[in-house]
């Protein structure tokens, strides 16, 4: 009997419902699955293989829309990509300052990584112009800040509500270095100014309140760039006038999707899974220690490291799960996986409050109001605080109609919790899943029998 029944529809807008139907006598969940590649370090392995000179070939690549819109922008840029697969893509790179001036706009889709990133570079090649947006929600999100410390450097920006939202217009020109004091720790905007700092004159830093991931650094440094990083004050430097050389780039499986298994392994009775090749970068490990500060059975097997990123094969097994305060300089480090702790939480005893996570508001939906409104009416008790959640979990979770609201990381989260609801979950938008995981419904009928 499989643990759960899990069926597709599909409707003509190419919108479909997921509908998890949990067995009344549910089986565990089994099995070694392998989660799709990181799709930060998917991002930058096209970006700067685009921007060095020569070949950059990449294994492992995330095949999600994300990618893809980063892939789509640089062919227009002038870099030549080869058709995307998980196995091999090959990136012949322009070299540094040689983007050429795109026939159309550019579209980053769904991709905040892509439009962020890719404003640092733009801005920074002199006598050409672009332009550049994306879908509804990326045109809602907020881009000010990376125009205002890209403005410091005197770069040339224009778009709606002073400048803040996509579309967005770019006059390429010669920039000058700052040292930017960032009030939020954010990757985005910290490799948006160092891939700025990568073609200005003289040294850029950026200083951030609390440690972000760090796959910028590390890659820029594999592919030749000179970094000084000075980790008691969170601040890294660049050398401007960098020359690039085109690398090869293993690419390991992304811990935020890995983080959706670690918790449907932690809530299902009688689960043991293997999630293999696994990246464990400690900028992104936040969701390994708030899931061990809830009593979660996660083992780090294989420990190994491929092209400079730390790599492992995670076991879970479930277990009972307990209450705790999740908040402060972990969140930089777990922001992407607030959505499926969440879910962790429900299945908690006690009450756990997630603080000092106002980011999630701005994401590709308002995720605290989301995950409140979704989970409740499944049956959960959360609160919404300003920057965060109260979430108080013991309470059975009970099968209903669900929505997305076309946020990849809302429809698997949603998912999985529906694996320990009883009756049905049907769950509206669900393709969003495909954004970052374009497989997740075939893992998920996978481990369920």
């Amino acid at each position: 009997m499989s643990a759960a029944v899990i069926t597709v529809e599909n409707q003509e807008n190419a919108a479909h419902k997921l509908i998890i139907q949990r067995s009344p006598s549910m089986l565990s969940l089994q099995g070694s699955i392998r989660v799709p590649g990181d799709k930060s370090i998917s991002h930058r392995a096209l970006m700067l293989g685009a921007i060095a000179e020569g070949e950059t070939q990449i294994e492992g690549l995330l095949l999600g829309e994300d990618p893809r819109s980063t892939a789509s922008c640089f062919r227009l840029l002038g870099a030549e990509i080869s058709e995307l697969n998980s196995e091999f893509v090959r990136v012949k790179g322009i070299g540094l300052g040689n983007f050429q001036e795109p026939v159309d706009v550019l579209n980053a889709g769904n991709s905040g990584t892509t439009i962020r990133l890719m404003l640092g570079l733009l801005a920074s090649h002199p006598g050409r112009f672009f332009t550049v947006t994306g879908d509804d929600s990326l045109r809602s999100r907020p881009m000010s800040r990376v125009v205002k410390p890209l403005q410091q450097m005197t770069a040339q920006i224009w778009g709606r509500k002073g400048n803040s939202l996509a579309p967005l217009a770019i006059q390429g020109q010669a920039l000058k270095p700052i040292h930017y004091h960032s009030p939020i720790a954010s990757a985005q905007v910290k490799s948006c100014i160092l891939l700025a700092g990568l073609n200005t004159e003289g040294k850029t830093t950026v200083t951030e309140p609390a440690l972000s991931r760090d796959h910028s650094e590390r890659m820029l440094r594999a592919f030749g760039a000179e970094l000084s990083i000075d980790p008691e004050t969170h601040s890294v430097t660049v050398m401007g006038n960098a020359k690039l050389y085109g690398q090869k780039v293993v690419v390991p499986g992304d811990i935020s999707s890995a983080a959706f298994w670690l918790v449907a392994g932690s809530i299902v009775p009688g689960s043991d899974l293997l999630v293999e090749n696994v990246g464990v970068n400690p900028t992104r490990t936040g969701i390994l220690e708030a899931l061990a500060m809830m009593g979660a059975d996660i083992q780090l097997e294989n420990q190994r490291e491929v092209a400079g990123e730390p790599v492992a094969d995670l076991r879970v097994r479930s277990s009972r799960l307990k209450s705790c305060t999740i908040e402060g300089d972990i969140i930089p480090r777990l922001i992407d996986e607030i959505p499926i702790l969440a879910v962790a939480a429900v299945f908690a005893e006690g009450t756990t409050i997630i603080r000092d996570a106002a980011e999630l508001r701005v994401k590709e939906s308002d995720r605290i109001t989301v995950m409140a409104q979704q989970l409740n009416q499944m049956g959960a008790k959360i609160s919404e605080l300003p920057d965060g959640m109260e979430i108080i979990g013991g309470t059975p979770l009970v099968g209903t109609d669900v929505d997305s609201h076309t946020d990849h990381r809302i429809a698997m989260s949603l998912a999985i919790a529906a694996l320990n609801a009883t009756g049905t979950t049907t769950i509206h938008r669900a393709e969003a899943a495909a954004i970052s995981y374009p497989n997740f419904t075939n893992t998920l009928v996978e481990v369920c029998r």
